[in-house]
């Protein structure tokens, strides 16, 4: 029986691994097969396979947290030559239609489209539980919309696919507008904020699904970014709140919230999950462990197992925390800071820029060998709703107001001066919000989606020629249409200046 696919595979197998992505492979399910979702367990198996992109290297495991490089947050380091090239080129902003990199960030998220769209053309119609029912819904249009708002970001309009793609189906879709993608994934969130649960009536090998909150949150997040107005700020505004009465909370050691031991707390609105050690290879799409430990470790330290040496802290971003700002130890090594594991760092462990990445560092207690880090990658933290509410307040021109939440996240960090935040006017404030989502969300894949979206990309331009990239042009405020996808249809058109 044919299965056909935009560009990939519709399914896969879903390896083993803890909590709710353990139960039934997802490669028993046709596609092709209404009869093929049967019972409960295959809903739920259908569902967990829509998770398991994100797990891959095209996005949470390697591309997405490599777009703080691009945002200029730090350098691509490894082992020089050709290590890396692809973001390096990104982030010199000399990118072309070739780019693995992009490449990979384009067809990243297609696999998870296609997934949400089989849970949602057939979940409805079989005879399950309605708990069961709903949240599998709920699920699905989370983590379509999740997908969707990453490629709208970075690269415009894209093709909507909205159901199983059959033989009969037009292969070479037309791009939509932007505007379109934004209708599709608002409305996703709608539908997944009544339809999903509380996190916290998830049982523990249930914690990390999508719950209401996270679709609450991400909700919020899109608002903010698409071309947002008074009525979109107030609303804003509101979501947060939601959030905040649904308990959420700011851990206490700001640490947790990278710490394997402490995954899914309660500042954590969705995060990815990871096992660590599979039977499957460490390059592989379905493997279970996180590669960011191995990746980030100063490159041939021994401080943690892999110690590759990628994504070095620019000396520019170290020098823009604050005075007391804990999170500077927390986030990066550098010459005197505190030890790791009970090595004191060297910056002349091969460094372009004389720091190393701390925060996603696993010790070899837990991690023994590099393809065994079960540390999550986080998405929506509690954190980042306040400094949204805040921001929203503040473009209201309620600045005040705007303070409260601000200073909560400061705070945590050793930042408890508060009288400095109530004489700062909106243009201030809005500076100080856009400083303390760079610090606070530093390397989790945030930065580079900010400064886009910030004054209609004015906001770019401006930081990259503050750092010297002067080559930065409206252009790149998108990637590039990859060359193949073009070349396999010839109906995509690319987007402007490449």
């Amino acid at each position: 029986m044919k299965k056909i696919c935009i560009l990939l595979f519709l399914t896969a197998a879903l390896s083993a691994c803890e909590g709710f992505l353990d139960r039934h492979p997802y490669d028993n399910i046709d596609a092709d097969d209404p009869a093929s979702l049967r019972t409960e367990n295959d809903a739920i198996s259908a569902v967990n396979g829509a998770y398991q992109p994100l797990q891959w290297a095209k996005i949470c495991n390697m591309r997405l947290w490599t777009l703080d490089i691009v945002a200029g947050n730090s350098e691509v380091g490894g082992g020089g030559g050709d290590d890396g090239i692809e973001t390096r080129d990104m982030a010199n902003f000399i990118t072309t239609s070739d780019n693995a990199g992009v490449l990979d960030m384009y067809r990243g998220y297609f696999p998870g489209i296609l997934r949400c769209n089989l849970v949602l053309q057939k979940v409805p119609a079989m005879d399950i539980s309605e708990n069961i029912k709903k949240r599998s819904l709920g699920e699905a249009h989370f983590l379509r919309a999740l997908y969707y708002f990453y490629q709208v970001r970075l690269f415009g309009g894209v093709p909507l696919i909205t159901k199983p793609v059959s033989i009969t189906d037009d292969l070479k879709p037309l791009r939509a507008s932007v505007d379109e993608v934004y209708r599709l994934i608002i409305s996703d969130l709608r539908e997944a904020i009544l339809l999903l649960p509380d996190a916290a009536t998830y049982s523990a090998a249930d914690l990390g699904r999508a719950s209401k909150g996270a679709a609450i949150g991400l909700l919020a997040k899109v608002l903010l970014t698409h071309n947002p107005g008074t009525a979109e700020y107030n609303e804003i505004v509101s979501l947060c709140q939601q959030v905040t009465d649904l308990g959420y909370i700011l851990n206490e050691d700001y640490t947790d919230n990278f710490n394997p031991q402490t995954k899914n707390s309660r500042e954590s609105l969705f995060e990815v999950q990871y096992y660590g050690k599979t039977t499957v290879g460490f390059w592989e799409n379905e493997t279970q462990c996180s590669w960011l430990s191995a990746f980030m470790g100063p490159r041939n330290s021994g401080m943690v197992a892999g110690a590759y040496g990628w994504n070095q802290p620019t000396a520019e971003f170290v020098n823009a925390y604050e005075p007391n700002d804990l999170r500077k130890n927390q986030t990066v090594l550098y010459a005197g800071c505190p030890p790791f594991d009970g090595m004191e760092y060297q910056s002349a462990w091969g460094t372009e820029t004389g720091y190393n990445c701390r925060k996603f560092l696993v010790p070899k207690s837990i991690a023994p060998t590099y393809d065994a880090s079960p540390a999550n990658f986080p998405i929506l933290r509690y954190a980042d709703i306040l400094l949204m509410q805040a921001e929203a307040l503040n473009e209201l021109g309620r600045t005040a107001e705007a303070v409260e939440p601000l200073y909560l996240v400061r705070a945590r960090s050793g930042l408890t001066e508060k009288t400095e935040l109530t004489t700062l006017n909106k243009t201030q404030m809005r500076n100080k919000i856009i400083h303390e989502r760079r610090m606070e969300l530093a390397f989790e894949g945030q930065r580079w989606f900010d400064i886009i979206r910030l004054q209609n990309g004015e906001y770019a331009r401006s930081w990259f020629q503050s750092i010297g990239k002067t080559n930065f042009s409206d252009k790149f405020l998108l990637f590039p249409i990859p060359l193949k996808e073009i070349e396999a249809n010839e109906r995509l058109t690319q987007n402007t200046g490449y």
